[in-house]
């Protein structure tokens, strides 16, 4: 399933779930550092020739970790990312590190500037590692088709986009809910004025992976411009405008 979004300048913040079963645990406090030891992490290292790994930011044991995926197969694309690709088919909210297996991929988000077919990836834009920086906690590219700036952090249970359009542009995104892994099932729903929420029921080397995505906005969503998707499970979109949308 895909969704198409229209808006103004905005903040996407999204909380995912799992249908996981967690043990107890008790916090484990170290001394305090005053030295900054997260200026020498690489986010890119491993994530070219076999590596497997993703430049995105994920909090310490956190539920999301978000990151760009440049790869849909293949055993070098696991993790979604290789540094040696050229074109970002959009920013997705889980994903494997250093397995040489692949899955996840799930609520993958891709602003972009038009309105336009969903269902082959129309909305991926070409990027250049010159204009692309990853940090403990912070990645951000230019996305030069559309020419957009993308950033990217993660919380403990969700992951924060900020999208910066040109002035005159027009402004969307797209919410992809069938990207890389076999889609078994998945739901979008506008539950009240500012909030959007959903599922994605997947397969790949998880059997019947389930991820569950709440979503509030800043504003208002117009209803006016919404169009509903059939039962089928076929690319679709949900169209709002919005002055400001968080995730």
């Amino acid at each position: 399933m895909y969704y198409l979004y229209q808006m103004k300048s905005f903040l996407f913040i999204t909380t995912i779930a799992f249908n996981a079963m967690c043990a107890a645990w008790h916090p484990i406090y170290a001394q305090q550092n005053t030295i900054n030891l997260t200026r020498y992490v690489n986010p890119f290292i491993g994530t070219g020739g076999h590596g497997h790994t993703f430049p995105g930011p994920t909090f310490p044991f956190g539920a999301c970790q978000l990151s760009p995926d440049t790869r849909l197969s293949g055993w070098d694309g696991c993790s979604g990312y290789h540094y040696s690709d050229s074109l970002i088919y959009g920013f997705s909210h889980t994903h494997l590190s250093g397995t040489g297996c692949s899955d996840y991929g799930d609520i993958l988000l891709m602003p972009t500037t038009k309105d336009l077919p969903l269902d082959n990836y129309q909305y991926a834009s070409p990027f250049s590692h010159a204009k692309e920086k990853a940090a403990a906690g912070y990645y951000q590219v230019y996305l030069e088709k559309p020419n957009i700036n993308a950033e990217l952090t993660s919380t403990l249970h969700g992951g924060i986009h900020r999208y910066s359009f040109q002035e005159n542009d027009k402004q969307y995104v797209v919410l992809d809910l069938k990207h890389r892994d076999e889609l078994l099932d998945s739901k979008m729903e506008k539950i009240d004025d500012y909030t959007i929420r959903g599922y994605r029921f997947s397969k790949a080397w998880a059997k019947e992976q389930k991820v569950f995505l709440k979503s509030p906005f800043q504003n208002p969503l117009n209803p006016s411009n919404m169009m509903r998707p059939n039962l089928q499970v076929k690319p679709h979109r949900f169209e709002w405008t919005n002055r400001c949308m968080p995730f």
